[in-house]
């Protein structure tokens, strides 16, 4: 009788989104993927051992390590694990596979050989000891036929199936299947290596041995037992987390252990939305939508980019504007001709203005602005009203142990890294009090006031004309902030519509179409101070964002972008009231057309935003209580939103009539709404 070979193939990558590089990471100078490999190669069952990972770039360090160290490796497809582990058998010649993940670090052979003699007797299809676990995580073992791998590799159709080496098998009824089981449930343990916390218990565990590396699994388990608390520590993962997990979470989850706050903008953070379910990760986006990792398409009616994609995002004019150009160079020692471009078409459309300077975010211009007013007033203090950035003059209101800056959309902002010595520099003042103002002028020495235009409300009583006034009769400079308005609902600034002309107004977000680039326009005897202070940065002169910008200009001039967008707002505004109207809520709706937000008079009104972003986000849309509205927002798509709103609306009222509860329809945490801390 031919002997059946018995080839175990273990399938590892370094591009793992939970734990990236984790096959190549080291416990006493040697690679967890070789421990393994090592363990493995006691087995007196298996013939050879094949290590099976994919074409990916980030493995090449991990093929190059196996061919140093003579180790059996196998390349194949990167999203299809099922083929990849059929064509690895198939050139290895394979009767019987025994799959082990490259998470297995603590595999035990004699516990591999038991489970093949088990197989071999039993003359079935596939084994496992994970159909139920009883066995602690990190020592599940597969064993199936080659027939059987053929069979699931022709007919297991789905991303999922494909994904999944053995999924098929468990659930085809067509395949012999038995499952072992301890007669102890240890399958809380953990010994499988997915995230940094597991490498820790897994030292633990390789250090309480060392040198010897060939303890058994029964060992383990017994330290484990004696000291249960310290093997423990990484109890709270749940097992096969990473399966259950979308590539999104599984890349969100990694990112908060790496990053400080996660990511680099709080505003899109998965919290502010609904903290289980927000995709925070997008591999595409065109017009008004957007893909996840994992594939799944969303109509974008909220952020649209933060602002920055009025005409929808990917826009092909403006793209291939920037790729012609950043053909020929981004960047070099000389300056790029479309920076002067740029500031001349910003001077045309704002003739109170005669100068401008070029940066890449709304923070920077804010910054620079503010630099500038300082050295062209020899003034320290700003006035200020709305809300203005991260740096340290805007945060410095907050040292005064109040929550200066609450009524501007941040909430909970520390200001620990400002110096305390800027206290009483910036002090706020509230849209339309402008009493309120005129005693900040009266009591302090201002050298500039820095504003919205508007954002949430419109101006009352000649408010605007009435600063414009205070601003020349005290030599007072007055600066808009229309990073966020700006183009929205002119051809330009907001402050065109309201004919009050301020010294310095500078543009963001919307001005490149989602490319880094902003602009500070004033007047020349404002503005050329910046040459009194050192204001310079390598990237400001780099070449995307002003032909980005220049080609964006001229799109949105010749359509009338402005117009179109002010329009959808409109009709988005109106159709929300008639929704609350009609379902009995009182509903606040508020901001200028083109960036418009609603909120619902109750107690429960952050519950009900968590609920509306989590049931949209079930029917495929990033909706939550505000947009920022594009040219590409088509009536098909808003009036599906609106269908939808509809209904959730009405289930609202019901739980404002106490007829259910909120609380029994949330499938999580309800969402931040201010600066919080992430664990």
């Amino acid at each position: 009788m031919v002997k059946k070979k018995i080839i175990a193939i273990v399938q590892a990558r370094l591009n793992s989104i939970r734990f990236p590089g984790k096959a190549l990471k080291k416990i006493n100078g040697t690679t967890t993927i070789e421990l393994l490999y090592r363990r493995l190669k006691k087995s007196k069952q298996i013939d050879d051992i094949v290590i099976a990972t994919s074409k990916n770039r980030k493995n090449n360090k991990l093929i190059n390590f196996l061919k140093n160290k003579k180790i059996n490796f196998f390349v194949g497809d990167d999203e299809d694990v099922l083929k990849r582990y059929h064509d690895a058998a198939s050139k290895w010649q394979a009767n019987i596979v025994v799959r082990v993940t490259g998470d297995s670090i603590l595999i035990d052979p004699y516990l591999v050989d038991n489970f093949i003699k088990i197989f071999k007797k039993k003359k079935i299809d596939y084994i496992s000891n994970t159909y139920p676990e009883t066995y602690p995580d990190g020592l599940d073992i597969e064993i199936f036929t080659m027939k059987t791998l053929k069979i699931a590799n022709k007919n297991a159709k789905g991303k999922h199936y494909r994904e999944h080496v053995t999924l098929f098998m468990k659930d085809s009824k067509k395949i012999k299947k038995y499952n072992l089981e301890y007669f102890e449930n240890l399958s809380k343990l953990r010994w499988s290596l997915d995230e940094e916390q597991d490498l820790k218990v897994i030292k633990l565990i390789y250090n309480r041995f060392k040198p010897n590396i060939y303890f058994s699994w029964k060992k383990i388990l017994n330290i484990v037992k004696k000291n249960y608390k310290k093997y423990t520590v990484n109890s709270h993962i749940q097992r096969n987390e990473g399966a259950k997990m979308s590539k999104t979470k599984k890349l969100w989850k990694r990112a908060r252990q790496i990053i400080p706050g996660g990511n680099m903008l709080l505003s899109k953070r998965p919290e502010l939305f609904h903290p289980n379910n927000w995709p925070a990760y997008f591999s595409k986006a065109k017009d008004c939508d957007v893909w996840d990792l994992d594939g799944k398409k969303y109509y974008d009616i909220s952020l649209m980019g933060v602002g920055s994609n009025i005409l929808g995002y990917a826009n092909s004019s403006v793209d291939n504007a920037v790729k012609r150009a950043i053909s020929k160079s981004n960047i070099s020692t000389l300056n790029c001709p479309e920076e002067v471009e740029l500031c001349e078409r910003l001077i045309d459309m704002h003739p109170w203005a005669n100068m401008a300077r070029l940066a890449r975010t709304g923070g920077e211009a804010s910054a620079i602005s503010i630099r500038i007013a300082r050295a062209a007033s020899g003034k320290s203090k700003i006035a200020f009203c709305g809300y203005h950035g991260w740096h340290d003059w805007y945060l410095s209101a907050n040292l005064k142990g109040t929550n200066s800056l609450k009524p501007y959309l941040l909430p909970g902002l520390e200001p620990n890294g400002v110096p305390k010595e800027l206290k009483n520099t910036a002090i706020p003042f509230s849209y339309n009090n402008f009493e309120q103002l005129e005693q900040i002028v009266k009591n302090h020495d201002i050298g500039a006031i820095k504003m919205e235009v508007s954002r949430n409300q419109k101006p009352k009583n000649n408010f605007l004309k009435k600063i414009r006034n205070l601003c020349y009769k005290k030599n007072i400079i007055l600066m808009f902030d229309e990073c966020s308005s700006g183009f929205r609902q002119t051809f330009g600034g907001l402050h065109k519509m309201y004919g009050v002309n301020p010294d310095m107004a500078w543009f963001g977000k919307a001005l490149g179409n989602g490319y880094g680039i902003t602009a500070i326009i004033g007047k020349k005897e404002i503005m050329d101070h910046a040459q009194s202070s050192f204001i310079s940065s390598t990237f400001w002169t780099e070449r995307s964002g002003p032909v980005a910008a220049n080609k964006t200009l001229e799109i949105m001039e010749k359509m009338k972008s402005w117009k179109i967008i002010t329009k959808i707002g409109e009709d988005v505004q109106k159709k929300w009231k008639i929704l609350a109207q009609r379902n009995n809520l009182n509903i606040q709706v508020s901001g200028i057309p083109a960036l418009s937000s609603f909120s619902i008079i109750s107690e429960d009104w952050l519950k009900y935003k968590t609920f509306i972003t989590q049931e949209m986000l079930k029917r495929n849309f990033l909706a939550t209580n505000a947009i920022f509205v594009s040219v590409k927002h088509d009536k098909k798509v808003l009036n599906r939103y609106f269908d939808i709103l509809d209904g959730l609306f009405k289930k609202i009222s019901d739980f404002e009539n106490k007829y259910k509860s909120v609380d029994q329809y949330l499938d999580g945490p309800v969402c931040h709404t201010k600066f919080e801390r992430l664990n």
